[in-house]
């Protein structure tokens, strides 16, 4: 079993196996019995090799897409754009530093650009408004959109972008929780509500997967959910699975998060 066969299988098992790997392609590590999440988060992880896909029982749910939104904007704007420097710098700004006002000139200038890249890209949860901050998706539309760029546009500036986010947002918040925190992953977008309920969302990728989280709940809720996860399909494991775990370089099995040895 090689290196990141066997950590995908890890992390896509504990993400409550509700969407079923098909006979085809089955994950490597066996899997336990489905691990529960508390309902505040919806959790989604796809694969980049067709019929590897995982959820949580919610994950289809329509839900506000946050800054997650910025990520089918500045798509839309790079591909079927004017093809501006302008562009190009806000797109910067809106992923690395999640910045409203750039995302808010991108909007104005391309007012339908997330119905567009939700049906160029078959999102069937995924809405814009008038204003982009109140569209919606859900964390399975947002898993599916990223590993499309992972298998069709690798060389995405999107990509580069979230491989370098800032520590912290235009607004000041600590880009730091949720599925960032897993291992492997290689970069990662935040989204946040400035008022209201507290609710998160982040959505991460790695080699050959994307994983994506959403609670209405704190940062530190939602890294304690998506980690959580994890742990508890660990947990539950039969004993060859475990032992396959242990197999792998640089894999540390820690009380609440696992990670990787350089």
């Amino acid at each position: 079993m090689g290196y990141w066969t066997g950590l995908i299988g890890v992390v896509a098992a504990g993400m409550c196996l509700c969407v079923v790997p098909t006979a085809a392609a089955e994950p490597s590590v066996p899997v336990p019995a489905p691990v529960q999440t508390p309902s505040r988060t919806a959790i989604s992880v796809r694969s980049v090799v067709p019929g590897l896909a995982w959820g949580t029982a919610n994950e289809s749910e329509s839900v506000s897409a946050l800054s997650l939104a910025k990520l089918y904007l500045i798509d839309y704007a790079l591909r079927h754009g004017d093809a501006s420097a302008d562009d190009k710098d806000l797109g910067e700004r809106m992923i690395r530093y999640s910045d409203n006002a750039a995302a808010d000139a991108i909007a104005a200038k391309y007012p339908h650009a997330i119905d567009e890249i939700a049906a160029e890209y078959g999102l069937t949860a995924t809405r814009g408004t008038a204003e982009w901050g109140t569209s919606s998706t859900s964390t399975a539309d947002v898993s599916e959109f990223l590993v499309a760029k992972l298998r069709s546009d690798p060389d995405s500036p999107i990509l580069t972008w979230m491989r370098g986010p800032g520590e912290v947002a235009a607004d000041g918040t600590r880009q730091d929780w949720g599925t960032a925190r897993l291992p492997r992953v290689q970069g990662t977008k935040w989204g946040w509500s400035d008022t209201g309920v507290p609710e998160v969302s982040s959505a991460s990728f790695g080699p050959g997967f994307a994983v994506t989280a959403h609670t209405y709940g704190t940062p530190e809720q939602q890294t304690e959910d998506v980690l959580g996860a994890v742990n508890a399909m660990l947990d539950g494991m039969p004993a060859p699975g475990r032992e396959l775990l242990h197999a792998i370089p640089g894999l540390r099995l820690d009380s609440f998060s696992f990670t990787i040895v350089v």
